[in-house]
């Protein structure tokens, strides 16, 4: 492959995981789990995909994506559209089945969260689901609380939430051992 290559630079180890550099591909790009076996040929570090939910959701209304000339910006209100954990994980279950070598080469985590029409109080139950559905498949996960597309989702940071929420996933995630 043209991008990759073979020589191993700044390899390090975070959280008992080796990564091969420390440049990744974060959540965002390939929220659906459909192109890992060609991001891992451009040479990134570790892949993470999503934001994945429980239930697939088609994100905000169209048009989402603008760009601000005068800024020279762009700016994103996607809203989490996903095609939800069921399908995701059985695409990275594929993948695994498919390309054994490759998958033991790269570090694969999951960005999740919870479905937009999840009340914050029932949040963790969705953040149950993807990790449940995704166990053994990912090396890490990754919480995702701060998006302002989806209501209410930044509420999870105060500390009425924000603690038990933690607790609960740390709780929940022993078995795994996953970082998160």
């Amino acid at each position: 492959w043209i991008f990759r290559t073979e020589k191993k630079s700044f390899p390090f180890k975070f959280s008992g995981l080796e990564f091969k550099n420390r440049i990744g591909l974060a959540a965002g790009f390939d929220k659906n789990a459909k192109y890992i076996k060609e991001i891992y040929h451009l040479g990134f570090g570790f892949i993470e995909i999503g934001t994945i939910t429980p239930i697939s959701q088609s994100g905000n209304p169209k048009p989402r994506l603008f760009r601000l000339p005068d800024d020279s910006a762009l700016l994103n209100r996607m809203g989490f559209n996903n095609d939800g954990v069921i399908d995701v994980a059985s695409r990275i279950k594929s993948f695994s089945n498919g390309f054994p070598e490759l998958r033991k080469n790269i570090i694969l985590g999951a960005n999740i969260s919870k479905n937009k029409d999840t009340l914050n109080d029932d949040a963790f139950s969705d953040f149950q689901k993807c990790m449940t559905s995704l166990n053994g498949l990912i090396d890490y996960y990754t919480i995702n609380l701060s998006s302002p597309n989806t209501p209410g989702l930044r509420d999870l940071q105060d500390n009425i939430y924000l603690e038990k929420l933690l607790l609960s996933i740390s709780k929940f995630n022993l078995e795994s051992g996953k970082p998160v």
